[in-house]
């Protein structure tokens, strides 16, 4: 290798939970390692303006829907103040620590770590622009793309308009509009429409699909919707938005659909939030032999190395699922297959996690898969109304459930929907990649009271017996 400062063992590019991951992971294992990402600490999308800050707004929406569910025991807190500026501060204090806490993790372990872009001039050489716009040359021995993703735009509806907000603009809580029209029934569109929602705007939700989380299990979705009816002004299904118009404090909307007939609205915000899409362009892959597939995914094999053997790619620009813990597994993944270790990416259950309210989270095989496939399984269900857990935090809302092969008993997939299902699904997770059984599941003594025993007794139900509830069994 040439000299030590313009060459790198791994050069790393985007600093995500994926990018970082994988540069730790491979300073950690004694490698010579190089981090590029714009931002002053590694953090990427998700600890800068996603997960992290999303999550830490969402956690201050629970907190007033609590203070409000608190009337049915006979507290009352009144209404909320909100001091926008300190909600503000105190979201930006939190991606501050963690980011922070990145480029303090970075420094321990020598990561050369570089506030810049870079783009790939050939196979083994990056072009670095620092921040002071300087650039330089790299070469490289192999390296890891870990570019994520970015909002994806609506032609013809992402106007310049600062009353039209994407995810990442939405997350600056600059005022609270009296009337949001949030474009897009998924998990980030339900997320933002929450937040806003709770600290106090009518938000209309606008879904062009006949249902709300489009792909996830009806049932868990609908323990979500009945408690959205109550918190959105209006959800609009099989709807889609025509047309957006700029007016002098307001955004008039043309909308088309069974749901919203055709008519105009006129919103003070709206955010579009149709999905994302991978950061794959402007990045110098034509110089290299890196495919791209149609919708711009980086091809990978299992080990995520592209059709150039010193180059990877993993996270949000190589596919679905979009989602951090995904790409911190595979920026793993592809460091061991740098460094000849026996590797590949093949994770028998990815859990996901929706963080309304309540929360929805799935891992393995999902009901509707097992439908489209045609796959005999069997679907037991617990209701959350017969979790005395559940029933002392006035929260019965819930629902567990286990897909199970019917003649070996294995848990194929685990849906969760309730209050802190997302903490929940990890217990799941582990059963499916362990080929647990149900009964390994009941057998294991869960704690009492908790949400835990869930788990516990939906897999009781496979064998016939539920000490809470009677027993249900059903194929999908």
């Amino acid at each position: 290798m040439p000299d030590k400062d313009n060459s790198a063992q791994l050069a790393v590019i985007g600093a995500g939970p994926g990018g970082y991951a994988a540069a730790f992971y491979a300073a950690d294992q004694g490698m010579e390692v190089t981090l590029i990402a714009p931002e002053k600490n590694p953090g990427g999308v998700c600890l800068y303006v996603g997960c992290i800050p999303s999550k830490a707004l969402l956690h201050v929406a629970e907190v007033i829907s609590e203070a409000k569910h608190a009337q049915d025991f006979g507290i009352n807190f009144g209404v909320p103040k909100i001091d926008l500026d300190k909600l503000r501060n105190w979201k930006n204090e939190v991606v501050e620590k963690l980011t922070g806490g990145a480029g303090q993790l970075s420094k321990l372990r020598k990561v050369n770590y570089i506030r810049g872009t870079a783009r790939f001039l050939d196979a083994g050489t990056l072009e670095v622009e620092d921040e002071s716009k300087k650039n330089s040359k790299l070469l490289f021995k192999n390296a890891i793309i870990a570019t994520g993703s970015s909002p994806a735009k609506v032609p013809g509806l992402s106007i310049d308009s600062p009353r039209v907000m994407d995810s990442t603009s939405a997350l600056e809580i600059e005022d609270i509009p009296k009337s949001l029209l949030v474009i897009g029934g998924g998990y980030i569109g339900l997320e933002m429409g929450t937040v806003y929602a709770t600290l106090g705007s009518n938000v209309t939700v606008v879904e062009m699909k006949d249902g709300l989380l489009p792909g996830v299990d009806r049932d868990l979705v609908n323990e979500l919707s009945k408690r959205l009816q109550g918190l959105f002004a209006e959800i609009l299904l099989n709807t889609t938005v025509v047309s957006l118009a700029e007016q002098k404090n307001s955004i008039k909307v043309s909308l088309k659909g069974s749901d919203a007939k055709s008519q105009e609205k006129i919103f003070d915000k709206v955010l579009i939030s149709v999905g994302r899409k991978p950061n794959s362009k402007n990045i110098g892959l034509e110089n290299t032999k890196v495919e791209i597939s149609d919708k711009g995914f980086i091809k990978v094999d299992g080990q995520r190395r592209t059709s150039v053997p010193s180059i990877f790619a993993i996270g949000d620009v190589v596919g679905e699922p979009m989602l951090a813990h995904k790409a911190s597994h595979e920026g793993k993944v592809a460091v061991d297959a740098i460094l000849g270790k026996k590797t590949v990416f093949e994770p028998a259950a990815i859990p996901a996690v929706v963080f309304t309210d309540p929360e929805i989270a799935w891992c393995g095989l999902t009901e509707t898969d097992a439908k489209k496939n045609n796959r005999e399984v069997e679907i037991v269900k617990f209701p959350w109304r017969a979790s005395g857990r559940a029933i002392t935090l006035g929260r019965t809302d819930g629902l567990t459930k286990h897909i199970i092969e019917p003649k070996t008993g294995r848990i194929l997939g685990v849906g969760i929907a309730g209050p802190r299902a997302g903490e929940l699904i990890a217990e799941g997770v582990l059963a499916i990649e362990m080929a647990a059984m149900a009964s390994d599941v009941h057998l294991s003594i869960h704690p009492h009271p908790t949400l835990s025993e869930t788990i516990m007794e939906a897999a009781e139900l496979f064998d016939g017996q539920s000490t809470h509830y009677m027993r249900t069994r059903r194929k999908p």
